[in-house]
């Protein structure tokens, strides 16, 4: 009588924290615009002082994202990036971003997720070993408090597309900062792997940019 007492009681608390532990790490995020045309190339107003391009410190920098499934998600990221930031008279708006990542170098929080990750199966590293992101125009203002609107050309996994997400980026003396928070479909990228029958892999992934580039003290 106990044993039948207690499951009564133990199996819905399973289910509920079962349930806690799968919600989507996209909820409530910005998705990204997603378009199979190619970038459209915006006249900038000029701008009131010199170009300046600045190189992204990888190692203060991360390009990461969140992917779940039915039981649980995993965080990850990519270990080797590079990439600039380029203002135009001293401005994020009418610059330009170029970032780049080795995709053989992505890294998560489950050893053996990694090398399948590397697989066909997903990035397929040995035959689409960079992924990169162009800007085609970075603009002041942006939905939910971003400071800025980005537009440009993502090539992930042999696909190239153009996505156009909103970011803060700030222009501080001593260098420039942008981050950002935003959902793509994988499956838009050509990534249709779907997991095990019974723990299927969500299609919408959490990007997670941080970026920082150091000014030059003259």
């Amino acid at each position: 009588m106990f044993t039948a007492r207690f499951a009564r009681i133990a199996l819905p608390a399973a289910l509920l924290l079962s349930l806690a532990g799968c919600e989507d790490p996209t909820k409530d995020k910005p998705k990204a615009t997603i378009s199979t045309a190619a970038p459209a190339q915006t006249q900038a107003a000029a701008p009131s002082g010199p170009a300046e391009t600045l190189p992204i410190d990888a190692a203060a920098s991360t390009i990461g994202f969140v992917g779940s499934k039915v039981t649980g998600k995993h965080e990850g990221k990519f270990e080797k990036i590079s990439g600039s930031i380029t203002l135009a008279g001293g401005k994020a708006a009418g610059g330009k971003l170029a970032i780049e990542a080795d995709a053989s170098s992505v890294k998560t929080d489950a050893e053996k997720l990694d090398g399948h990750l590397k697989s066909p199966d997903f990035f397929d590293v040995e035959k689409y070993p960079k992924a990169t992101f162009t800007s085609t125009e970075i603009k002041a203002g942006g939905e939910n408090g971003a400071t800025h609107t980005v537009t440009g050309e993502l090539d992930l996994h042999g696909v190239k597309k153009t996505i156009t997400f909103p970011a803060t980026i700030t222009e501080g003396a001593d260098a420039v900062s942008g981050s950002a928070e935003f959902v793509i479909n994988r499956k838009d990228f050509g990534i249709v792997y779907p997991g095990k029958q019974d723990d299927l892999i969500r299609d919408d992934v959490l990007l997670k940019l941080s970026l920082k580039a150091p000014r030059k003290q003259g």
